[in-house]
């Protein structure tokens, strides 16, 4: 069975949103949770967190960033190509329920997952506080989404270009050092963003959740690829999360073992590259 993609566009230079025909995943998933797709037979397996989904139209919307070969062969697909597999929904859904007033951050691509997230925690009827940041004001996405979904929208770049000049981290520590009582705080977003976040809120006693994106290969929890310790203890991101609590998990660990293939993800990217070149492609 292939799966259609029916709709795709740039949204952010090299980020691009995607949305697949994919029933099934559809009517079963929930914010929090997670995919995996193959371009093709020979493809490497690929997991990126759900952006949304309608189970009414039948599909899943993933957003991803051109990083490596496989990302860089997605973004130049269309909407008239279809994938060879898209697996899901998989891992435990978020803990959304009524908390009372919660704050959502968003960095870089990261806000993608939050954004179903911040939708399910309102409709659970709790006051959303959304925080979102790039690193410029071109690299912002799902701004007017997020600003819908919110009860209160803060958004931060780190050049100055639009709203607070400087982190996330920044705008969340303003919000509780003004005597908003929040309840819970769920931060996703690079690993250095969550680690500099949990840090930070430590001293709060704040609840604060984060979603893992260590490396995977199943998503089954028969690989252990995705292995990440949270308070001493091995945990499989898949299945277990991906969300965890923050001051539990090891991010130092779960940084160098992203690092882990680095080299050859780089060789394979240069290879591509190399090969599009030969064939006189863009």
């Amino acid at each position: 069975m292939a799966y259609q993609i029916v709709e795709k566009k740039e949204i952010a230079p090299s980020v691009h949103m995607m949305k697949i025909q994919a029933p099934d995943v559809a009517k079963a998933a929930k914010a929090g949770q997670f995919i995996i797709l193959r371009i093709d037979e020979t493809s490497e397996r690929v997991p990126l967190t759900i952006a949304d989904f309608d189970a009414v139209e039948g599909t899943i919307t993933i957003i991803f960033q051109e990083m490596g070969k496989t990302t860089k062969q997605l973004a130049k697909m269309s909407p008239s190509d279809a994938l060879q597999d898209f697996v899901g929904p998989l891992g435990t859904p978020a803990d959304v329920r009524e908390l009372g007033t919660v704050i959502l951050v968003g960095g870089g691509v990261g806000i993608a997952p939050v954004y179903p997230q911040v939708r399910a925690y309102r409709e659970a009827g709790n006051k959303v506080i959304s925080v979102i940041g790039a690193r410029n004001e071109s690299l912002l996405i799902l701004e007017d989404e997020m600003e819908e979904a919110s009860d209160e929208l803060h958004v931060a770049t780190d050049d100055g270009s639009k709203g607070h000049h400087g982190f996330v981290t920044d705008v969340v520590k303003g919000i509780l050092d003004s005597g908003e009582k929040v309840a819970r705080v769920v931060v996703i977003g690079p690993p250095i963003l969550m680690k500099v976040a949990a840090g930070m809120l430590e001293p709060y006693g704040v609840e604060t959740l984060v979603s893992l994106n260590p490396i995977m290969v199943d998503g089954t929890g028969m690989c252990g690829g995705c292995r990440v310790s949270i308070g001493g203890e091995t945990k499989f991101a898949c299945v277990d999360g991906p969300e965890f609590d923050a001051h539990k998990v090891d991010f130092n660990l779960l940084m160098s073992r992203l690092a882990l293939y680095r080299d050859e993800e780089s060789k394979c990217l240069d290879a591509h590259n190399h090969k599009c070149t030969c064939r006189g492609e863009n």
